[in-house]
């Protein structure tokens, strides 16, 4: 009865609304129409799902339009919002007991503890509105599951708890807790006093090129650990795995750090087949858990955007409104420092800053704890920076800087500025609420491209960020750059532009007065992409999507360049394998599975000849664009006669090589294929925790796969863990811009985490296949393609 009362208010109501929006389409199937009645939407607003599972929400205001996505993401992904978001609010423990207390204490920490009324006000005003409304969509359906938990995700049955709700000021105070570059800075001070410093660049080359010099004032003799304090996943232990780093050693946290990133080209119309710009881009995160995205159309008077938003963010991260497409990929901002300060030993709350003593702001807080009683805490800032360690014993603590907690620095809000822009200029001025670092592509369709580096980049007057600084406000940081100030092109005379996470500050910028980092992933994903696009004199929707998919592999080339012309017997077959091989890391390739295997063992034997027995236990890698570099000019390093010493490193490997493959695939190379071992499985991210869970959701799995993550197509793996791919391009997005429905799109696995819905895997082989699918986004392609209606109705 509620139901059908919902559905007719919900008829009569959008009988009197512009048919602009609301015209019925014809549903495929003759599917009926759903009224659902929910509290928090102001007007009624209409949801139609494509044949994809694409949902195209039409609404008559913005704050209705972003309700219908926190809805939806909230339907289809709510376990993934609600324990990020407890998290981020550390409130893990109230659910699951005393070991998070330490992970809960960690993220209050790094909430934002100054005047959040202040910087709601201070947010533009539609933006704000649009939050306000996303955070009560979230909240509708969390009150609908909790009048019938039947819907509940199966987490929640089988762990014994409820989501949590929402509040818009959440987006404000949740800054979240990331080591940054500290433990980079901690690592150099260890090696300074040690004498070894330049060891470093074997593991982290600096680029540009730079001098490392230590600030004044700072002793690295006295820099240990210690001084990460509860930056260390270590100090922050809990037993589930996606919120535990600390099962991984720092090797691995560091490579994870830079495998993560992304592709992004965009193709003016001058180099463009189809006369109009073509934006690609495909962002590399986490491959083997949730999803990362979620795809959603939100449209209103105003708003017309549609793409892939982040679960739990507000706004389409990566996409196209109707006058222009945008794609970011991660670019390398240093925005965290370590400060040590020197404490009173007399009175170990007082620290000393800009010539005077002073007290520590404190915050106490008080930690639910399921199945025991609360606990208190004394939360310590130094000017506003969370103190992450302190040592009253040696009179010293450590201050975290980081621009995530600075006032204005409202990221949860920024994608929103984004999505409702209507040009460039107006793009740039959306672009001063973006914290986290990025490149940011654009292309609209009056035929203007443009990159533009966004991301809050600190002002050090006196150092570098290379090293931890003295606390004592000599070195405090002086504001942040300008957006103007950051490196960008506008309509470049090459008629084309590419990111993928290299070094890529213009040779004339002025990066010694404006220093933004000095660690850059390699290249070579960027270089293969430039070395397509440069061949291409007419760009095509079906060139930026095979370039996704492209398999080339830059430093198997070098590889290739290296083999001995004499290889020992051992190594023969090895070498002559490769020197068949066209460098492609395909599924079906034997070679690539020999190359996959011959790179590990020359990267450990070439570290052990390389990096002294007295860093080893701080450099625990070696760079391959370095490694590579290194051996392609081989010098003293590697001993009387580096040229020599070389060959048998590369002999070496390549026996090591053969005889795990043959180990792994069998004695006999022709049934060697890559991807046998290189597969795509997706897991829940609890399932090694909690074998119930393990059960509810069974993994997909089965899938082959080519590329590594120096492929364009980057399917990253670790080789410590396995050969399963871990990161890459789950979602893939190539923008026809101007003529928006041929737009191509791919979601891995699907758009529900809900193993209940048809769509919990339903992209899974066609991401496999590389089979991109149309992101249809006319009113007349989405009602053509539509298959389900469903009517949000404000509850009475």
């Amino acid at each position: 009865m509620i139901q059908r009362r919902a559905f007719l208010l919900a008829s009569v109501a959008l009988a009197a609304m512009p048919g602009s929006l609301f015209a019925n389409p014809r549903v495929k199937g003759g599917s009926a129409v759903q009224a659902v009645s929910l509290s928090g939407a102001r007007a009624p607003v209409e949801v139609i799902e494509d044949e994809l599972g694409v949902p195209h929400v039409r609404a008559t205001s913005l704050h209705d339009a972003f309700f219908g996505q926190g809805y939806l993401v909230a339907r289809d992904r709510l376990f993934q919002i609600d324990m990020d978001h407890r998290r981020d609010m550390g409130r893990m423990a109230e659910a699951f007991g005393p070991r998070f207390v330490a992970a809960d204490r960690a993220a209050r920490l790094f909430l934002y503890r100054g005047d959040v009324e202040a910087e709601l006000a201070a947010l533009p005003p539609d933006v704000l509105e649009c939050a306000r409304g996303y955070v009560a969509g979230v909240n509708a359906r969390i009150d609908e599951l909790a009048s019938d938990p039947a819907d509940l995700p199966p987490e929640y049955g089988i762990l014994g708890i409820s989501p949590l709700r929402w509040d818009v000021r959440d987006l404000v105070r949740g800054r979240g807790i990331g080591m940054g570059d500290a433990d980079d800075e901690i690592r150099r001070a260890q090696l300074q006093a040690r004498g070894l410093v330049d060891v470093d660049q074997l593991m982290a080359p600096l680029r540009p090129a730079w001098s490392f010099t230590v600030p004044e004032g700072l002793d690295p003799m006295a820099v240990t650990d210690a001084d990460l304090g509860i930056l260390d996943p270590a100090a922050r232990p809990t037993s589930f795995e996606p919120i535990q780093e600390a099962r991984f050693d720092p090797e691995q946290r560091w490579s994870d750090r830079f495998a993560l990133g992304s592709n992004a080209w965009t193709i003016a119309p001058s180099r463009s087949a189809t006369g109009r710009p073509i934006l690609a881009n495909d962002p590399h995160l986490g491959i083997g858990r949730s999803s990362p995205r979620h795809m959603i159309h939100l449209s209103a008077p105003g708003l017309d955007v549609i793409g892939a938003g982040a679960p739990g963010l507000p706004g389409i991260m990566q996409g196209h409104t109707d006058r222009f497409a945008f794609g970011r990929t991660n670019f390398h901002i240093d925005q965290t420092d370590l400060f040590i300060l020197r404490t009173n030993k007399n009175d170990p709350n007082r620290y000393w800053h800009k010539g005077k003593w002073k007290a520590f702001e404190t915050f106490e807080d008080e930690i639910a704890v399921k199945g025991a009683a609360p606990e208190r805490v004394t939360l310590r800032y130094a000017a506003g920076r969370p103190v992450v360690s302190e040592d009253a014993t040696r009179g010293r603590a450590v201050a975290f800087a980081t621009v995530s907690m600075l006032p204005g620095a409202n990221m949860r809000f920024a994608i929103i500025a984004i999505n409702l822009s209507k040009d460039w200029a107006s793009l740039r001025q959306a672009f001063k609420l973006h914290v986290s670092p990025t490149n940011f592509h654009y292309a609209d369709v009056d035929g203007n491209t443009g990159w533009q580096t966004i991301g809050f980049t600190p002002r050090r007057p006196k150092h570098d960020g290379l090293f931890p600084a003295p606390g004592d406000g000599d070195f405090d940081w002086t504001g942040i750059l300008a957006v103007e100030d950051m490196p960008y092109v506008y309509n470049p005379r090459e008629g084309w532009f590419a990111s993928a996470n290299q070094m890529n500050l213009p040779a004339n910028y002025p990066y010694r007065e404006r220093v933004i980092s000095f660690n850059w992933s390699d290249s070579f994903r960027y270089d293969r992409v430039a070395e397509v696009l440069r061949s291409q004199p007419k760009h095509r929707i079906e060139d930026s999507i095979a370039l996704q998919h492209d398999v080339q592999s830059l430093p198997a080339r070098a590889l290739l360049k290296l083999l001995p012309a004499s290889p020992s017997a051992e190594a023969a077959p090895a070498a002559a394998l490769l020197r068949r091989w066209d460098c492609g890391i395909e599924a079906d390739s034997a070679a690539a599975l020999l190359y996959e295997m011959v790179m590990p063992a020359l990267s450990t034997d070439f570290y052990d000849r390389i990096v002294p027995v007295a860093a080893r236990d701080l450099v625990s890698s070696v760079n391959l664009s370095e490694m590579l570099r290194i051996l392609g000019s081989p010098d003293k390093r590697l001993g009387d006669d580096p040229a020599a010493a070389r060959d048998a490193l590369v002999d070496r490997a390549l026996a090591a090589g053969w005889k795990k493959a043959v180990e792994l695939g069998g004695p006999d190379p022709a049934g060697w294929r890559w991807g046998d071992l290189h597969r795509v499985t997706i897991a829940h991210p609890l399932s090694e925790a909690n074998a119930a869970i393990a059960a509810a959701f069974p993994k997909i799995e089965g899938g082959r796969s080519g590329g590594d993550g120096t492929t364009p197509m980057a399917r990253g793996f670790n080789p410590r863990r396995g050969f399963n791919v871990t990161h890459g391009a789950s979602y893939l997005f190539v923008a026809d811009v101007g003529a928006w429905d041929n737009s191509r799109f791919l979601l891995l696995p699907g758009q529900s985490a809900d193993p209940r819905s048809p769509r919990y895997r339903d992209f899974y082989p066609k991401w496999l296949a590389g089979a991109m699918q149309p992101l249809w986004f006319s009113k007349a392609a989405v009602d053509r393609h539509a298959i389900g209606r469903t009517i949000l109705v404000p509850k009475l």
